[in-house]
């Protein structure tokens, strides 16, 4: 059985999907699998994943019944995942190639449920724009709360540590996840490299950032069962936050 269990929800990315599991096959670690689990694409994606995994029987297409969002895409390929560790990555981002073997071996010496690391922006043509956005040395669950510092192609999760992966079917399901990691008393480590591109495009959650405030928002009132007062504090640290990466990118 492989070790990592790459986590990706695919869904209308012809033009982008192939540079992404080219990205995971140039990884100097090669003991993988990557599982994508398609979300009823209506262009060549399944195509192109599948035949890649013709040739690469480490890349392995799901796919889905029906359209349900990229929540329940990713949990049919933690359904499927046979490796200890879960790595997510979207289907339109790039990881560098020490990418896993570097977070392998930090996790493996924190021994973190879950990791994460730095990593930068690029836009659709895969050009680097800003800086290196860095990451807090570690996170709690009462720290996560207001800074959702955890970008999802760079996590990494440990089954054995961080016990049963389900999730949630929300806007930002990662960051549920995220949360409900921590939760049970485990505290999140960052490796400060640049490991990985995250591919901001017009479609990006995070360039619409009404909607993000909007889910963040529920997140804290319907999924975590925060107080009305413990979420606006929250709420507000997190805006701010927002508001800042915003005006330096």
């Amino acid at each position: 059985m492989p070790l990592v269990s790459i986590i990706t929800p695919s869904w209308n990315v012809e033009g982008l999907i192939e540079e992404t599991i080219r990205s995971v096959q140039r990884q100097t670690f090669a003991d993988w699998e990557l599982l994508i689990a398609d979300d009823c694409s209506t262009d060549k994606t399944p195509a192109i994943i599948a035949a890649i995994g013709e040739r690469d029987p480490r890349v392995k297409l799901i796919r889905q019944a029906r359209n349900g969002g990229p929540a329940l895409a990713r949990q049919a390929s933690i359904d499927a995942a046979q490796g200890r560790y879960l790595a997510f990555l979207d289907s339109d981002d790039l990881w560098l190639p020490e990418k896993l073997e570097r977070q392998l071996a930090f996790a493996q010496e924190k021994q973190a449920a879950l990791s994460y690391t730095a990593f930068r922006r690029i836009n659709e043509t895969s050009t680097i724009t800003g800086r290196l956005i860095e990451v807090p040395a570690s996170l709690t669950y009462d720290q996560l709360l207001k800074n959702t510092a955890i970008a999802t192609l760079t996590a990494m999760v440990d089954r054995e540590i961080a016990g049963p992966i389900a999730m949630k079917n929300e806007g930002y399901d990662d960051f549920c996840l995220w949360l409900s990691i921590l939760k049970r008393g485990h505290t999140a480590y960052g490796l400060n490299e640049d490991l990985a591109r995250y591919r901001v495009r017009g479609s990006s959650v995070s360039s619409r950032p009404v909607r993000s405030a909007k889910w963040v928002w529920q997140i804290y009132r319907n999924v975590e069962h925060l107080s009305l007062v413990r979420s606006a504090w929250c709420f507000g640290h997190w805006g701010a936050r927002a508001w800042l990466k915003r005006r330096e990118f």
